[in-house]
């Protein structure tokens, strides 16, 4: 099993704290059968900035703290970019990692509670510059959650998603749930990951969601996000079928 979205270096967010914390982390990933990890501190989002070259020496750093624990997971570089206008000028720059570093495919967060006017222009261009948007936990932002066509719009014009499994799994609460499901349901997602930040409030729960997917959904689902993850670690293009149309449902709206 693979992890694309963990804040697992320590030191770098509102992740791991210590070099401890991350080891527990990685630990607990281990037990959960993720064989991989991909370390996605939060970049430009108001509150922390962690470049490309301070995350890829952190993720070596890891690594080998990781082997001399004999913990069998490899972890490999990433970002939580939060959008902003000058994004592709800093991608040029090489401060900014797409997924694992060596993928096509880059994250891409929104502010919780809205999504930027310039959106669908910035992810036109970055589709012009050989990138591939990646929309982080879109089951938790207020505007699409209301508003579900907007993302059914960005992911038509090729933007994929990645939702959360503590979100599948209800641990942000039953509406969210049931938003995720819709998204799962109306095929607007296309990579399940953690964003795991602990071992205790925000933890892995991969298991735990796919183990709920194949009894709700079938195992074809469980393959579907598992190939996809793998896919993009290997420097290839997941597969996306065609999205649909969320109908609103009013026990959706007002969640916030």
């Amino acid at each position: 099993m693979i992890d694309l979205h963990c804040h697992i270096l320590h030191g770098l967010d509102d992740g791991a704290d210590t070099s401890p914390a991350s080891i527990a982390m990685a630990k607990e990933a281990e037990k959960q059968g993720i064989s991989a990890i991909v370390a996605t501190p939060h970049h430009k989002n108001g509150a922390y900035e962690n470049v490309k070259a301070e995350i890829v020496t952190s993720v070596a750093a890891l690594n080998k703290e990781l082997t001399k624990a004999g913990i069998n997971v490899d972890v490999l570089p990433g970002q939580e970019i939060r959008i902003y206008g000058e994004l592709l000028e800093d991608y040029e720059k090489d401060e900014l990692l797409t997924i694992a570093g060596t993928s096509s495919y880059i994250f891409i967060e929104f502010p919780s509670g809205s999504v930027p006017h310039y959106t669908e222009q910035l992810f036109y261009d970055i589709q012009m510059n050989g990138l591939l948007p990646v929309i982080v936990h879109p089951e938790r932002n207020q505007e699409l959650i209301q508003h579900p066509d907007r993302l059914y719009s960005l992911v038509k014009n090729g933007a994929a998603t990645q939702i959360t499994a503590s979100s599948y799994t209800g641990h942000f609460g039953k509406k969210i749930q049931l938003f995720t499901e819709q998204l799962i349901d109306a095929q607007l997602t296309h990579l399940l990951a953690s964003d795991a930040h602990n071992t205790h409030t925000r933890t892995f729960k991969m298991a735990d969601a796919y183990a709920r997917m194949a009894e709700k959904m079938g195992d074809d689902y469980v393959y579907y996000f598992q190939e996809n993850a793998e896919l993009i670690i290997e420097g290839n293009h997941l597969y996306k079928e065609p999205p649909e149309k969320i109908r609103k449902k009013k026990k959706i709206l007002g969640i916030f």
